[in-house]
């Protein structure tokens, strides 16, 4: 053979790979089949990269265990999880109900995309009680979506109730689960229909790589999902997979640590002259405290806290002041951050008074000393200008 074709060929693996901690990353759009036969056989799923290669099925593997899912599907991102998952599931002339503190970005799906493809959408209050929300479901209502606690608000939702009413009348129930990583809370084992997560925050752990996962234990509901991705052409890059799947391995650690770090904050800002109350489920006397102490096996470093009122030039003051704390929307990361809800929440179809600005911390691996001696700096900064 000539050197065209022999430089073609040459340099394949010719064995088993060797052993390593973590799966090989294979790089391959083309995946060659052993047969002609194999070449249209429906049971063959694998006939192209972007079904996942090596890492993709680890990380699958690995997030099952962890959600005690049959099955789990990836996705580019968060948002794309979760609207994956509506669109698998949803189709025009359906009803969802939204939980009214959901996540911006899907709130911006629901009232530009799926609106606009014939399924209908209503926002709940997430103080409605779960006998009132189901019981008062329209017949078109095919899925219920819950965030508990919120991820801005924190409000907590009875959602075992809710699914195990919803499911009475064969409706689906899915929920946000990125504050609890599937790790602190097991929706699936709760009667949760579909598990969510925005891998890109606590499993991922960096701040660097974006992923979402919906998990299910109902092996229809994982074809559907499954096939929601390859009918919709989505993929994950093997290194992408890879990185997420070194995040998982250290997921306990980080989150026990975030959080231990996140309640002791918490404690302290309780006493600050400035703050007026706190909006923790962990801490006793905080909002939505005993269903979190039901279901939940610990906390994560993201929660919100109210000043007392002052000018919006105080609030910018606070944040403007803070030298540790870095200013930016996401979170889970080893890092710290720290925004001001209230323009995100002019939106809500139910909204409420808090009395003062809303604040909301995520909080990372830092000293947690250090930390609060630079929200101790804000607080002197609000303080100055609050009058």
């Amino acid at each position: 053979m000539s050197d065209e074709t022999r430089l073609i060929h040459a340099g394949k693996v010719a064995g088993a790979l060797v052993k390593t901690v973590g799966p090989p990353i294979q790089k391959g759009s083309t995946v060659l089949l052993p047969n002609a036969e194999a070449l249209y056989d429906d049971a063959n799923y694998l006939t192209y990269g972007r079904a996942g290669l090596s890492a993709q099925t680890c990380l699958q593997d690995a997030l099952a265990v962890l959600e005690g899912a049959v099955g789990v599907s990836l996705y580019p991102s968060g948002i794309a999880a979760i609207s994956g998952a509506m669109m698998a599931l949803l189709k025009a002339g359906d009803e969802i109900l939204v939980v009214d503190n959901v996540y911006k970005p899907v709130r911006r799906f629901c009232d530009n995309v799926l609106k606009r493809f014939g399924v209908e959408v209503t926002y709940f209050d997430p103080a409605v009680s779960p006998e009132t929300l189901v019981g008062t479901a329209s017949d078109n209502v095919r899925m219920i979506l819950m965030e508990s606690p919120g991820s801005l608000s924190f409000e907590m939702q009875d959602t075992p109730r809710i699914a195990a009413l919803a499911r009475e009348r064969g409706i689906l129930t899915a929920i946000d689960n990125t504050w609890g990583a599937g790790l602190l809370f097991k929706p699936l084992a709760h009667g949760i229909d579909l598990s969510i997560q925005a891998l890109t925050k606590y499993v991922g752990g960096h701040s660097d790589v974006f992923m979402g996962s919906a998990a299910a234990r109902d092996p229809a509901l994982v074809r559907r999902l499954a096939d929601g991705v390859h009918h919709m052409g989505w993929a994950v890059s093997g290194e992408d997979a890879y990185a997420m799947l070194r995040g998982l391995r250290t997921l306990p650690l980080r989150m026990e640590k975030q959080g231990a770090n996140g309640l002791k904050i918490a404690l302290w800002l309780r006493e600050q002259p400035e703050v007026a109350r706190l909006l923790h489920p962990a801490l006793p006397g905080c909002p939505g405290h005993e269903l979190w102490a039901r279901d939940f096996s610990g906390a994560c470093g993201l929660f919100g806290f109210v000043l007392k009122p002052a000018p919006e030039a105080a609030v910018n003051a606070f944040l403007d002041a803070l030298k540790v704390f870095g200013l930016g929307f996401s979170w889970g990361g080893f890092e710290s951050l720290a925004i001001v809800c209230d323009p995100q929440l002019k939106v809500r179809r139910h909204p409420r008074d808090y009395g003062g600005p809303l604040m909301r911390l995520h909080v990372g691996l830092e000293d947690p000393d250090d930390l609060i001696a630079d929200l101790r700096r804000g607080l002197d900064a609000y303080a100055r200008l609050a009058g």
